[in-house]
């Protein structure tokens, strides 16, 4: 008869270490699941709330925003009106797993098959991320990065260094390319950045640095993988420009070296969870199926006992509970519980498919391997296509989905999609409307920018359904681009085309 993998709810390291190897058993050998290599760090409270206030990164620069974040979260935790994640996992090479030390042994088994197989294995195949993170230089980068704002604190002052990142925070989500990607610099354009600036810093170098102390000296910008820039040698910028930081990098008149390269690291930083906004649904969703589906594997084999079976299903619950429109918790759909749902349902429509679900899903209804379907959507899709293309009328019934029409001048709200035919094309594809983030941020362009006169910069703002800028935060974040740019910023509004 097979031992339980533990029978004491307090974890152990050995513990631990069984309960990895039998899990990875489950996920690389049953699940066929593709991973990087995992570390896998055991935490405390105050280190899991550092992380939150970090952008949940193990390495960042200082910002007052952090610390101000930090504060708030723990007074909250501390009193009783939010709870701490069990788990947060960095998209790196080697997959950085961090557990809380609170969680008992059953926890960490499901938080180990969760993170460090279910959302290690979706960063890694995923299109979005291959296509925008370098998970192999993050970690190396984050290192830099710090660094680099600490040496510019010590030699150009913490309050023109705060400066520059409040107004680079400020346009973080201004700071992506979201259609499209600059071709990554040849070998020898990497090396003449480097000759030029090489030339420029022997140019500006006096003696009185070597008073500063040592470390103080920021060090040069790295040219490496994260260096996605187009030629900075020949000719003006290429307008319209969708990324508002990438442009104030390049092109604005009074940025010093140092300041272009903070923004340089702000940007990096946007891009990188960029395609994290994009997969909320689909990241959450499957780690959470990747972790049912081993737990109940290793409880078939004997490998937990009941008492951690009846822990876990506690716990799973309440992580895919969906709460009713009437219900004081409903903020909106669960990702957790969508994102589950829909992964369960391609299960069951690859082996028990209804007349329904072979008419909708043709091309994998019935064919029985709901592995590589799922597999294959994980790598393929983000939250927007992964609905569109997935979302079964069964689930739209399960999570009673209707649409309504969405007309402001209209006196009475209209239902413009039920559950017929007709009705769940409707409702699906306008469910996935709401998962595109193109439509919940606002669509400004550099149009464009005297560079040889007054200096003025031109934008524009490409209204969604006629809907123009927040009055108050286009009030609060202009006078950020205007200190970027060092000169005047007009924004006009514009209607879509």
């Amino acid at each position: 008869m097979t031992a339980p993998l533990f029978t004491e709810p307090e974890w152990s390291f050995p513990a631990l270490d069984r309960v990895l190897k039998a899990v990875e058993e489950i996920a690389l050998g049953d699940l066929q699941l593709e991973v990087y290599p995992n570390q896998i760090e055991i935490i405390s409270t105050e280190q899991m709330l550092d992380a939150y206030s970090a952008m949940g990164m193990p390495l960042m620069y200082h910002h007052w925003s952090f610390g101000k974040l930090f504060a708030r979260e723990e007074n909250l935790y501390r009193a009783g009106h939010i709870g701490l994640a069990y788990e947060m996992v960095i998209n790196s090479n080697p997959c950085i797993s961090y557990l809380l030390e609170e969680n008992s042994m059953t926890m960490q088994t499901i938080v180990i098959a969760h993170a460090a197989f279910g959302h290690n294995h979706f960063f890694r195949n995923n299109y979005l991320f291959q296509q925008w993170t370098n998970a192999e230089s993050i970690l190396e980068y984050l290192a830099f990065a710090k660094g680099y704002v600490a040496a510019c604190e010590e030699r150009y002052g913490h309050a023109d260094v705060e400066a520059v990142l409040d107004s680079a925070h400020a346009l973080m989500d201004q700071g992506v390319f979201r259609y499209r990607r600059p071709p990554r610099p040849s070998r020898a354009r990497l090396m003449e950045k480097q000759r030029r600036r090489a030339e420029h810093a022997e140019e500006d170098y006096s003696e009185l640095w070597r008073t500063l102390p040592q470390g103080a000296e920021p060090p040069p910008p790295r040219p490496d993988a994260w260096d996605f820039d187009e030629n900075e040698a020949g000719g003006g910028p290429k307008l319209p420009e969708e990324n508002l930081l990438y442009f104030l990098e390049k092109y604005s008149p009074g940025l010093k070296s140092w300041q272009r390269e903070i923004l340089r690291i702000v940007r990096h930083l946007a891009q990188y969870f960029y395609p994290q906004r994009q997969t909320k649904i689909m990241n959450e969703g499957a780690a959470t199926f990747v972790h049912h589906t081993i737990i109940n594997k290793l409880y078939d084999k004997g490998l937990l006992t009941e008492g951690a079976m009846f822990e876990f299903i506690a716990n799973h619950t309440s992580v895919v509970f969906q709460p009713e429109f009437e219900d004081p918790r409903y903020s909106g759909l669960n990702p957790y519980a969508l994102g589950f749902a829909m992964m369960t349902d391609i299960k069951r429509i690859s082996e028990e498919p209804a007349e329904e679900d072979r008419a909708w899903f043709p091309e994998f209804a019935g064919k029985g391997d709901w592995r590589a379907v799922l597999k294959d959507a994980w790598a393929n899709y983000r939250d927007e296509s992964f609905i569109g293309q997935f979302l079964s009328p069964k689930l739209m019934r399960d999570f009673r989905l209707f649409a309504l029409a969405d007309d402001a001048e209209a006196p009475v709200l209209t239902v413009s999609a039920i559950h017929n035919e007709a009705g769940y094309r409707r409702v699906r594809s306008t469910l996935a409307r709401q998962y595109d983030v193109s439509e919940a941020d606002p669509n400004i362009q550099v149009a464009g920018a005297n560079l040889k006169g007054n200096r003025k910069l031109f934008l524009e703002h490409r209204m969604h359904r006629g809907v123009p800028l927040n009055a108050n935060l286009k009030a609060q974040v202009m006078p950020h681009i205007e200190r970027l740019w060092g000169h005047e910023v007009a924004l006009e509004e514009m209607p879509a085309d």
